[in-house]
């Protein structure tokens, strides 16, 4: 009885001493993972923790100063090792955290730090993990999928350490997806944001009732003065249609620094797709023209036709950039093996890989013998199934490229506000380089889309049922380029104004309309305070709003149904509708801002050519220019993007959580950066 009460004097002892650091947010992950299994005690978890991370403030002042013209120090970048410099964790931090788990009991050898600084990480068994954190680690399985994570529904760390720490995984941030070895495998779905209707976030119009690609359309009166090739741009999207409309040069460039960049993750890009696109509307190309594939632990290298893991997305990613900025080389980095890469497409670590990759900061570290996570389950490299990578994980193994496209995403609140500010600063350090980050904004209008988070894509809280607005990831982080969709109807040609992207798929059962609104974690950054501020005097939506401190758990506050404080996205927008692209050999019509941000990839990299030329610096975090300077950009005043049961927001005169900025004007683009320093 003395030896049973001196241990629980001991375990309320330590109670005492610990705070709670993280806790989950019911209303997110309810209806998407089921609470399993308890973790069996001995299996080997990967323990990664999350160092606080100092001169963060500073890092965006020195990003923000960096972007802005009247700064002395516009265009002056740093290098990697200047930023890994900048933001490392003080002595005192890792040391504090280091005796912590030595405290525990945790052997020296098992602790390996980052080098970038920022991590600790550790593989202990599971028993040891929940003392560690006074928590209980459970399994948590996918309701549709069967998918398996591990996590816990709160944590806890000592009140001296915890000032140390950002996060720690496998905690409220579950663990990347996880098999069990007993587990059978299945081939998922391919393409981000999947439903019977769509690929990813392109539609194969002829497949839902629409004319095929090659219809006989009429052509509206002032089509007949035009050009024979950019006569129908209304029905069918060119690279001649995107150059008439934004008045872009054929390339002719094929330099050393400014290879844009492709991120392309569970969807790979087949060749002879690419050839047939070119020979169709890339006169100026050769067909065999291809991409350079940077693979990421198992990316792989283009697919053949007719493999189902051509999905579309890489296809016309590449089509667009190549056709666009030939003879400049273009790279895609394919990220992970077959069997891990479309698994995280469904709400894991979506960019985690790629960012290994880049700077190292989230790697799983080998140490002494323990390889990444527990044999028992198995998001490691070198991977064990058949067809996985058989390398180790790929940590900083390649420069950032200069402008960097990602057609991927998932809904905000997919992810614990921690990590998601934590892998946000990830992108701040590429712009502190000198990288444009441009991100697709969505295509469900103020929804997400159907089945994240909820049935319908809208989120629920504070009584209301599916009704308030649900925010993109990435689009919410501050440090990126929001780009959404615009779009030409069939009667309109080059010579009219566009509208905003809404498209009607299927007999009027399903549309897609640009994704646009408000974050609920990130407030109105300072570039954008401005702006924002003269949309809502003018163009005040008269929406029931909420006033939060950018707190997710606030949603629905007071009625509210968007978080009128946070940062508004999409930033800017260009053409997403009806690109005609060969998939497996076959044309379809494919429509979203996936098309849109590798279109804007494009233009941000001929006007870096021409600052190189002049023996200027990349343009970099592209922002506080663009809402300085919008009349460099094509506004866009018609369109909305409704959704949640509400009409959503309108698209109007300035910027507007509907096609942002508008849409490029290179010859004034090319004025205004040829100007700066």
């Amino acid at each position: 009885m003395y030896l049973i009460n001196t241990i629980l004097c001991l375990v309320l002892f330590a109670s005492a001493k610990h705070v709670l650091h993280e806790e989950r947010q019911p209303q997110v992950y309810d209806s998407l993972w089921r609470q399993a299994e308890r973790v069996h005690p001995d299996a080997i978890v990967p323990l990664r923790i999350g160092l606080k991370q100092y001169n963060l403030e500073h890092g965006a002042e020195r990003l923000l100063a960096i972007s802005d013209h009247k700064s002395k120090d516009y265009g002056k970048h740093l290098t990697f090792d200047e930023v890994n410099e900048l933001f490392a964790p003080p002595a005192d931090t890792v040391n504090a955290v280091r005796a912590w788990l030595l405290e525990h009991g945790v052997d020296e050898r098992l602790i390996a730090h980052s080098d970038n600084k920022g991590w600790l990480a550790a593989d202990i068994p599971a028993k040891d993990a929940e003392a560690l954190l006074l928590t209980d680690l459970f399994e948590y399985e996918d309701s549709k999928t069967g998918r398996i994570r591990i996590g816990c529904e709160r944590y806890h760390l000592p009140a001296h350490v915890r000032e140390h720490i950002d996060y720690i995984t496998p905690g409220v941030k579950m663990s990347p997806v996880l098999k069990k070895r007993n587990l059978e495998r299945k081939l998922p779905s391919l393409g981000r944001r999947k439903n019977p209707n769509w690929h990813g976030d392109q539609w194969h119009g002829n497949q839902h009732g629409s004319p095929p690609w090659n219809h006989h359309w009429p052509l509206p009166p002032a089509a007949h003065g035009l050009p024979p090739e950019v006569r129908n741009c209304g029905v069918n999207i060119t690279p001649a249609c995107y150059r008439a409309l934004y008045r872009l040069p054929v390339g002719h460039i094929n330099d050393s620094v400014n290879s844009p960049a492709l991120f392309e993750q569970g969807d790979y890009f087949a060749q002879s797709d690419v050839s047939q696109f070119l020979k169709m509307w890339a006169p100026n190309v050769p067909p065999s023209t291809a991409p350079i594939v940077l693979g990421i632990d198992g990316g792989e290298a283009p697919v053949p036709a007719s493999d189902p893991n051509n999905g579309g997305e890489s296809d016309i990613d590449v089509d667009i950039v190549i056709s666009l900025v030939y003879p400049q080389s273009v790279l895609v980095y394919q990220v992970d093996d077959e069997n891990y890469a479309v698994a995280e497409l469904s709400k894991a670590n979506t960019f985690n890989t790629f960012l290994d990759a880049l700077d190292g900061s989230y790697c799983n570290y080998t140490a002494y013998g323990i390889t990444g996570n527990s044999p028992e389950y198995d998001p490691t490299y070198p991977d064990p199934a058949d067809g996985g990578y058989k390398g180790k994980l790929q940590c900083g193994i390649y420069k950032p490229a200069r402008v960097i496209s990602i057609s991927y995403g998932e809904s905000e609140l997919d992810f614990p506000k921690n990590y998601v500010q934590r892998q946000c600063n990830e992108f701040m350090k590429l712009g502190l380089q000198g990288t444009t980050v441009l991100i697709a904004s969505g295509d469900y209008g103020v929804a997400g889309y159907p089945g994240d988070i909820t049935p319908s894509g809208c989120l629920s809280g504070s009584g209301q049922n599916q009704t308030i607005y649900n925010t993109d990831y990435l689009s919410n982080c501050p440090w990126v380029t929001s780009v959404g969709g615009s779009r030409l109807y069939p009667g309109q040609t080059i010579l009219d104004r566009e509208s905003a992207m809404e498209l009607e798929l299927d007999s009027g059962r399903a549309f897609f309309r640009n994704s646009g609104g408000f974050s609920n974690y990130y407030t109105t950054p300072s570039w954008q305070k401005s702006t924002k501020a003269k949309y809502f005097a003018e163009h005040d939506p008269g929406h029931p709003y909420y006033i939060a401190n950018a707190d997710a758990s606030n949603i629905g506050e007071n009625g509210g149904i968007y978080n009128r404080a946070g940062r508004g996205y999409p930033d800017v927008s260009a053409n997403g509708a009806y690109l005609p692209t060969p998939i497996n050999g076959t044309v379809y019509r494919f429509s979203g801002a996936s098309l849109a941000a590798p279109l804007w990839a494009s233009v941000i990299t001929l006007l870096n050519q021409q600052r190189t030329i002049a023996g200027k610096g990349p343009i970099g975090f592209i922002n506080p220019i663009l809402y300085s300077h919008p009349w460099v950009l094509n506004d866009i005043v018609n369109g909305t993007n409704a959704g949640c049961g509400s009409s959503g927001f309108k698209a109007v005169p300035g910027w507007d959580p509907v096609t942002g900025l508008g849409t490029p004007n290179y010859p004034k683009m090319l004025e205004l950066f040829l100007s700066l320093p």
